[in-house]
């Protein structure tokens, strides 16, 4: 099985910085890509940044140019640094691993239990 923890969300003023962490822990498994999506209330989850086991990353137009997704593959971390937030960037982030299983070479998606980024004017 796969475990995946995400911390660092908070109560930041617009403008100010935040940075995000996920790690996916277990057994048996590869990451072959991780994402972070975002869920603000009454709206649908959207992805807000990618990369791959290459390091080629891309991002949602909104956060362009302010947010950095980056990974540590040695220890199955993602990381998402979030600069120049904006009241808008206010939402639940979701880090999201697609892994394969090292015994079956199935795929599977695993999800971050969610982390609330609020940002004040």
């Amino acid at each position: 099985q796969v475990q995946v923890e995400e911390s660092g969300g908070g109560l930041v003023q617009a403008g100010g910085s935040l940075r995000l962490s996920c790690a996916a822990s277990g057994t048996d498994f590869i990451v072959t890509a991780r994402s972070w999506y975002r869920q603000a209330p009454g709206k649908q989850r959207e992805l807000v940044a990618a990369i791959t086991s290459g390091g080629f990353a891309n991002y949602a137009d909104s956060v362009k140019g302010r947010f950095t997704i980056s990974r540590d593959p040695a220890k199955n971390t993602v990381y998402l640094q979030m600069n120049s937030l904006k009241l808008e960037d206010t939402a639940v982030y979701y880090c999201n691993f697609d892994v394969r299983s090292t015994q079956t070479y199935r795929h599977l998606e695993v999800w971050g239990q969610g982390t609330l980024v609020t940002v004040s004017s």
